[in-house]
C-alpha cells in the first residue's frame, strides 16, 4: 500500500463506525463484516473477497491504538491530498508529499530531518532501514488428498498423511549460505523490498527480485538449497478427517502446513477428500439412501420390515398395506453426521420383488388371486390421461 493509498482511504467509513468509535465498537463491526464477506463463505466471489481483505486492512490499523493514533493524525494533515497553509493575501499553496516523505533534504525549517512528519508514518509503513528482514513471514499453503472408505467419512476417522513443503534447509540452517554467514544484499540494503516511481511524488515497494524479499545473499550458496534458504521436505502426520464429510470436499486445516520464516505462523493445510462407493449405501447431503427389497405380499397386505443401518444394529419399519413400488420412508437419526454433531435420516426405498420361480402351489395361488382380480385393470387411469392430453 502506497503513502497516497493510506491517506486517501477512509477506514471507518470501511467498517461503517464513527471515527470516536471505542475499540469495542471497531471489533465488533470488524467481526461481524468478516463472517459476511469471508472468503469460505462466498466461494469464488471476488467482489467478497476483495471486501474481505479492505476490511482486514481497515481493522490492522484501527484496531491497534498506536496505528489508530498515527492514522488520525496523517488523515488531519493529509486529509485533502496535500498541507495547505494560507499565504499573502489570504491564499494558500500545496507541499509536494513526495518531499515530506523523504525527497527533501533536511535544513533549516525542513521537514526532511530526524522525527517530523516523516515519522507519523514510520510504524505504519515499516520505512527503516533494514527492518523488514527482520518480520516474520508466514509459512505456504499445502494441499493433499485423501481417500476414506464409505463408512470412515460418516464416521469420521484418523489417517496417516505423507506431504512434501518447502521448509527452512537444515544444511544451512535457513541461511541459504554454507558457511552461514550470507551478506546483506546490496540491491535493496537488507530491507527485502526495493521502490518503484508511480508519479506525483509517490512510490510502491515490491519484493526484492535479487534475494526474493529475503533482505540477505549467500557468499558461498548452500548445495542443497542453492542460496534460497528452503529446501523440499517430506513428513508424515495424523490428520482427523472430521465426521460426515463428502466426496471431493475440501478441508481446511489451519496451522498444518510449510512452517513460516523467522517465527511467523505455519501455513494451513487443505486435504481433498474422495470417498470410496459403498456396496449397499448411498448419500443424499445429510441423508444415507438404501433400497429393500420387499415381496409382493408385503407390500399389498403390509407388515414388518427390516433394515440394516450403517455400522449399527438393524431397524424395524412399518410397512402399510398397499405399499406401491418406489415408495421411500425414513428412519430417523440413522444418516450421516451433521456439523452441529446431530445426524441425518436413512431414506428407505421399497422395491417390489417378483420371484424368478414359482412352486406349484405359489402358481395356483396366484391364478386364483389374477381370477379374482380380473375386472380390475391397473392401466385403466393411464390411458385416460393419455386421452385427455
Amino acid at each position: 500500500m502506497s503513502t497516497k493509498d493510506f491517506v486517501e482511504k477512509d477506514y471507518y467509513k470501511v467498517l461503517g463506525v464513527p471515527k470516536d468509535a471505542t475499540e469495542a465498537e471497531i471489533k465488533k463491526a470488524y467481526r461481524k463484516l468478516a463472517r459476511e464477506n469471508h472468503p469460505d463463505a462466498n466461494k469464488g466471489d471476488t467482489k467478497a473477497e476483495e471486501r474481505f481483505k479492505e476490511i482486514s486492512e481497515a481493522n490492522d490499523v484501527l484496531g491497534d491504538p498506536k496505528r489508530r493514533k498515527e492514522y488520525d493524525e496523517a488523515r488531519a494533515l493529509f486529509g485533502n491530498g496535500g498541507l495547505r497553509a494560507g499565504g499573502p493575501g489570504g491564499g494558500s499553496f500545496n507541499f509536494d508529499l513526495g518531499d515530506l516523505f523523504g525527497g527533501a533534504q533536511g535544513g533549516a525549517g525542513g521537514f526532511g530531518g530526524g522525527g517530523g512528519i516523516g515519522d507519523v508514518f514510520g510504524g505504519l509503513f515499516n520505512r527503516g532501514g533494514g527492518g523488514a528482514r527482520n518480520q516474520p513471514r508466514r509459512g505456504q499453503d499445502v494441499e493433499s488428498e485423501v481417500t476414506l472408505s464409505f463408512t470412515e467419512a460418516i464416521e469420521g476417522a484418523t489417517v496417516p498423511l505423507r506431504m512434501s513443503s518447502q521448509q527452512p534447509c537444515t544444511a544451512c540452517s535457513g541461511t541459504g549460505d554454507k558457511n552461514g554467514t550470507p551478506r546483506v544484499c546490496p540491491t535493496c540494503v537488507g530491507t527485502g523490498q526495493v521502490s518503484r516511481g508511480s508519479g506525483g511524488g509517490f512510490s510502491l515497494t515490491d519484493p526484492c527480485v535479487d534475494c526474493k524479499g529475503r533482505g540477505l545473499m549467500a557468499e558461498t550458496p548452500c548445495e542443497v538449497c542453492k542460496g534460497s534458504g528452503r529446501a523440499k521436505s517430506s513428513r508424515t502426520m495424523q490428520v482427523r478427517i472430521p465426521a460426515g464429510v463428502s466426496d471431493n470436499q475440501k478441508i481446511r486445516l489451519r496451522g498444518k502446513g510449510a512452517p513460516g520464516e523467522r517465527g511467523g505462523p505455519n501455513g494451513d493445510l487443505y486435504v481433498v477428500v474422495h470417498v470410496d462407493a459403498h456396496p449397499v449405501f448411498g448419500r443424499k447431503d445429510d441423508n444415507l439412501t438404501v433400497t429393500v427389497p420387499v415381496s409382493f405380499t408385503e407390500a399389498a397386505l403390509g407388515g414388518e420390515v427390516k433394515v440394516p443401518t450403517l455400522g449399527g444394529p438393524a431397524v424395524t419399519l412399518k410397512l402399510p398395506a398397499g405399499t406401491p413400488n418406489g415408495r421411500t420412508m425414513r428412519a430417523r437419526g440413522k444418516g450421516a453426521v451433521r456439523k452441529d454433531g446431530t445426524r441425518g435420516d436413512l431414506l428407505v426405498t421399497v422395491e417390489v420383488a417378483v420371484p424368478k420361480e414359482l412352486d406349484d402351489k405359489a402358481r395356483e395361488a396366484l391364478e386364483t388371486y389374477r381370477e379374482a382380480t380380473a375386472s380390475e385393470d391397473p392401466r385403466a387411469e393411464l390411458f385416460q390421461a393419455a386421452k385427455g392430453a
